[in-house]
Formats: C-alpha cells, sequence, structure tokens
C-alpha cells in the first residue's frame, strides 16, 4: 500500500489542489515535501522532517491532514486515517495510541467542513450579533438560545457559523454527537426511509444527538410529510436538553407557507440575522482570504474588489480565487487593471445591484478617506462635514429615499438639515469643479459602468 500512495502522489496533490482549492505555493511549501513513511491499521504515517514538529503543528492548523485524507479517498477509493510524523521514533508514540485518534474530532461524521470555523470567520458590523450568538451556543450548548435561529440572504455567512459551533463542542467534547445537515438532505433521507421502511432508522440518526445544524430549512415548506417529520424531531431533541441551531433566508414570521406550529417552535429561541457585509468588513474578508490561501495581492485591488462586489462572501472569495489563478495562467501580475479585466462579468452583474445608504456611505467613506463612523457622528471638521453633505446628497439623487428617511439613517437628522445638505452640494458643484469630479467618481463606483 506505501508503494501504492507514493505512485499516486501526484494525482493525490492535484485532488488538492482542485478539491479543497489549496494554492500550487501552499502544496509545494507544505505537502509536497512529506515523505509516506509506512501504512499500518489504516493510518497513513507521513514524515515531516524537513518541516519539524512546528511545521507539522501549521499542517494540522490548516487541516491538510484532512485533505489529504479526502483526496487518498478520492484517487485510491479507500479511507485512511493520516497522522504527521517529525521523526520515526514519534511512530512508536502514535501507534501507542488507538489508530481511531482522528474520530476523537469526527468531523467527517458530522459533515463539518474544516474550513469553516470561529478562527476563519471575519466579524464586522453586519454579523456581530450573530457571531456572539454562536459562540454563546457553542460555548453552553441548550443553556440559552434554543433553538439559534439565523437568517439572512445567500452567502453570508450563516453556514460558516453553523460549523464553527459544531467544530467548537467537538474540540471541547470529544464524544459530542454533531450533525450537519441541509434541509434537502433531511427531506431526501426521508423519502429514502420511508421507500425503503426504514425510518426508525432515519429517526435514531437525527434524534439521538447532541447537536442538530439545520441549513435552509425553508426547503422544507411545502413538504407535508418532511414537516412533520422535523416538528417531532424539534420536540425530542428540545425535550431532552439538546442543542438545535437552524438558518432561514428570512426569518420565521415570514415563511408564509411554513406551519404555524414549527414557525412558534422556531421563535422559541433567539432568531438573529446576518447583514451583507460592509466596506471594512469586505475588506478585512478579502486580506484574510489571500492570507489563508498565501495570495500575494496588493492592497489598491483588494479596494477595487471590495468596493464592486458588495452582495455577498462567496462573490468576494470567488472574486479573488479568480483574480489569483488567472494571474497564473496568463503569468500576469495582480494589478488593478488586471483585476478589471478579469472581473469584468462580475462586475457588470454587480452594476445592477441595489444603491442603499449604506452602500453610499460605505464608498463615500473610502474613497474620501472619513471613518464611516465620523459621517454619523455631530462632529463638525470641514472634511467631516464635507463627507456627510455628499452622502446625503447622493442618497436623495441615487436612492428613492424620502428626505426624513435620509436623516433617519443619518442618526436623526430632521428634513430641513437634509435639505440644506443636498444644495450646499449643489451649489458648490456648480462653482467647483474638482468637487463635481469627486462626487461622479464617487458614483461610477457606486454603480460601476
Amino acid at each position: 500500500m506505501k508503494e501504492k500512495i507514493e505512485g499516486n502522489w501526484e494525482a493525490i496533490l492535484y485532488s488538492i489542489q482542485l478539491d479543497q482549492g489549496v494554492t500550487p505555493i501552499a502544496i509545494n511549501s507544505w505537502i509536497r515535501p512529506l515523505k509516506v513513511y509506512a501504512v499500518k491499521d489504516h493510518t497513513i504515517y507521513f514524515l515531516a522532517e524537513t518541516l519539524g514538529e512546528r511545521g507539522i503543528s501549521f499542517l494540522k492548523s490548516k487541516y491538510y491532514d484532512l485533505y489529504i485524507k479526502e483526496a487518498v479517498q478520492h484517487v485510491l477509493d479507500e479511507d485512511f486515517n493520516i497522522c504527521f510524523i517529525a521523526s520515526p521514533e514519534d511512530m512508536v508514540n502514535e501507534t501507542a495510541a488507538p489508530a481511531e485518534k482522528y474520530m476523537e474530532y469526527n468531523m467527517e461524521a458530522s459533515n463539518l467542513n474544516p474550513k469553516y470555523t470561529f478562527d476563519t470567520f471575519v466579524v464586522g458590523d453586519n454579523n456581530r450579533h450573530a457571531h456572539a450568538a454562536c459562540v454563546a451556543v457553542a460555548e453552553a450548548p441548550a443553556q440559552g438560545f434554543n433553538p439559534l435561529f439565523l437568517y439572512g440572504g445567500v452567502g453570508l455567512g450563516k453556514t460558516h457559523l453553523m460549523h464553527s459551533i459544531g467544530h467548537y463542542i467537538l474540540q471541547h467534547n470529544k464524544n459530542a454527537k454533531v450533525l450537519y445537515v441541509t434541509s434537502e438532505t433531511f427531506t431526501n433521507e426521508l423519502i429514502e426511509a420511508l421507500k425503503k421502511n426504514k425510518t426508525e432508522e432515519f429517526r435514531n440518526k437525527y434524534r439521538n444527538i447532541d447537536l442538530l445544524l439545520l441549513d435552509d430549512i425553508q426547503f422544507i415548506i411545502g413538504k407535508e410529510s418532511t414537516q412533520q417529520e422535523f416538528f417531532h424531531t424539534f420536540n425530542v431533541l428540545h425535550e431532552a436538553g439538546k442543542q438545535i441551531v437552524i438558518s432561514s433566508d428570512k426569518p420565521p414570521k415570514e415563511m408564509e407557507s411554513l406551519e404555524d406550529r414549527i414557525k412558534s417552535r422556531l421563535e422559541w429561541g433567539l432568531p438573529v440575522d446576518i447583514q451583507s457585509p460592509d466596506y471594512e468588513t469586505r475588506m478585512a474578508i478579502l486580506r484574510k482570504k489571500a492570507e489563508q490561501d498565501h495570495i500575494m495581492v496588493p492592497d489598491d485591488v483588494i479596494q477595487y474588489i471590495a468596493n464592486n462586489i458588495v452582495s455577498n462572501i462567496r462573490e468576494l472569495e470567488g472574486a479573488l480565487n479568480k483574480i489569483n489563478v488567472f494571474s497564473k495562467l496568463d503569468n500576469q501580475p495582480i494589478t488593478v487593471a488586471f483585476a478589471e479585466a478579469t472581473l469584468q462579468d462580475l462586475i457588470s452583474k454587480n452594476s445592477n445591484r441595489e444603491v442603499t445608504p449604506s452602500l453610499i456611505t460605505d464608498v463615500v467613506s473610502e474613497h474620501l478617506g472619513v471613518a464611516k463612523e465620523d459621517i454619523f457622528s455631530t462632529k463638525r471638521s470641514a472634511d467631516i462635514v464635507q463627507a456627510r453633505q455628499i452622502s446625503m446628497y447622493l442618497c436623495r439623487q441615487m436612492t428613492e429615499k424620502s428626505l426624513e428617511s435620509i436623516g433617519n439613517y443619518f442618526g436623526g437628522k430632521d428634513h430641513s438639515t437634509v435639505m440644506h445638505a443636498i444644495n450646499k452640494i449643489k451649489q458648490e458643484m456648480s462653482a467647483n469643479q474638482d468637487l463635481t469630479s469627486t462626487v461622479e467618481t464617487i458614483q461610477k463606483k457606486i454603480i460601476p459602468t
């Protein structure tokens, strides 16, 4: 078997790059140097002499052992545990422990993504409450918010937070039974169980766990049998003091076709929403992604992506990945011009995005170098006042918001204050070409052409 693994090593490395998104640089630096030392009791022992103990710690922190495990299974169609050793002597210590040691942190059985942890989650104003609630649940399951109900649009981090809860609980209780599943999978497994007369097996799987993470519950709307089964599963787990975490694209009260008895249970605990990330959070997400994937990307390119991809985290990270891959394929440096050309299809799609006061203040803040909180403050320095007035002017020009609504957004200003700001900017633009150019540039950033 050792020879078989060595003979398929390049295919395994390719699978890690293709399926897990690990960059070629990371593979060449950290995974390729590994040598297959031995295969025993369905465990592959990789010798990492050139990396040492610190290198092994890094490999584990990045979950490269799990990536290798999945790639080996994909290429060889066999399931192995993975163990890194710094020297041959270390294998003696490792084999003294149970070969199933990996199962103590059983992400595979729980369907958890190793990339989705609290450490890799970027906290911003858009998700701060949701993050805090998830941490509280992870630290004390079923003690407070049960169920915890996360809701928000696609790609905003709901799934990431759910997986993070599962990881945290498993790390602190190796015997915990954790299960992440989408409601679509829940439905499909129920259908199969009914077809094969295995409903008891289905119920044992879902009702004998400590943590149920059910994603996209809106999928069960209109499916009577699935709703009934979920209702009883919920009751069994809740009465047994087990934690339930659920996600959806909208709050329970807006899920009109969902059974009322299920709605009421979803509202027992804590419904908490996640909004689209603001400019600062988008920047932080991109920087974190670049660091994790070892992508060398200039800050002006990060700013360009953050300014133009505003809808969700998934598109942000996808844009960065696309730039990185195409720069390697074309052997081109990553510049703003290269990013513009590479992301043309994404940017044109985002040009139809909804313009909101939040988006406008994000762009004004970034372009003028004025902190967003200062725009909302009562500070009267000239640069802050101008940024505030430009923001109000653009809110009136680029949205359907009333003067009163704009005033409320800017901290309860009355409509006369908003009107004064708008007129002031209009007057100054008629006499100041530089200001006109500045405002037009900001508008183009808000709606790229």
